[in-house]
């Protein structure tokens, strides 16, 4: 019985110091590569369409204006989709996540541990996140950005690849959830993970829109300390 109770603890020790060493590796490895810059390409025409990079602290979104001669967002995403339906608003942040931490997750007190595991370890879908907005105030989490037509025309398509939509291309409304009056959420596509998370997901679309952004980061300050 007590050497029992002895293997017993020494599988929990080394358990617990595989996954301590763990955490401190993916530590690690967000702050070195968060740190280590992709330069912005050397703009391809004038930047003349305006968007934003905005964190709510924990998630980040890229905010582009609804209508552009590119791009008119509100056919893909209804103001009708939200509580308010409020078309004055000249904005639209998107965000990708995992499905199952935005939908039963509104704020971190209700985050349930299996949501959570579920998320980091491949085991859930994603979804869309998409909010209206007057034009953003900037400050220190919400910096403004300006593309060109061509980088703009990256942006949006690495956004709408990010949808999986209907047969006729629309995007697919999960109705019932919004965490505002201003927001909805759609299916999409991949897989969120401990690796490619909302925020990896924010920073590849800075990279497809040939901004400045880090080699990889799982967090928001990742991508903002290289606007600062």
């Amino acid at each position: 019985m007590l050497n029992s109770l002895r293997k017993a603890a020494k599988i929990t020790a080394y358990a617990g110091g595989g996954l301590l060493g763990a955490l401190a590796l993916y530590g690690a490895a967000a702050l070195t590569l968060s740190r280590i810059p992709v330069r912005r390409r050397r703009p391809d025409g004038p930047a003349t369409v305006e968007c934003f990079i905005l964190s709510n602290g924990v998630h980040t979104d890229i905010v582009v204006p609804v209508r552009h001669a590119q791009m008119d967002w509100s056919r893909l995403i209804a103001y009708a989709d939200t509580p308010a339906a409020d078309a004055s608003m000249d904005y639209l942040g998107f965000g990708w996540g995992d499905k199952g931490f935005y939908l039963n997750t509104p704020t971190w007190a209700e985050l349930q541990p299996r949501v959570a595991f579920e998320a980091m370890f491949w085991l859930s879908t994603t979804a869309m996140h998409a909010t209206f907005h007057h034009r953003p105030a900037e400050g220190p989490e919400c910096v403004r950005i300006t593309l060109t037509r061509r980088e703009y025309n990256r942006l949006i398509r690495f956004i709408l690849a990010s949808f999986a939509l209907d047969r006729r291309g629309r995007a697919r409304h999960i109705e019932g959830h919004s965490y505002g009056r201003y927001d909805a959420f759609y299916e999409a596509k991949g897989t969120y993970n401990l690796f490619y998370t909302c925020n990896s997901w924010a920073n590849a679309a800075l990279k497809a829109a040939g901004q400045r952004a880090a080699l990889w980061t799982p967090f928001d300050h990742g991508i903002f300390r290289h606007y600062r």
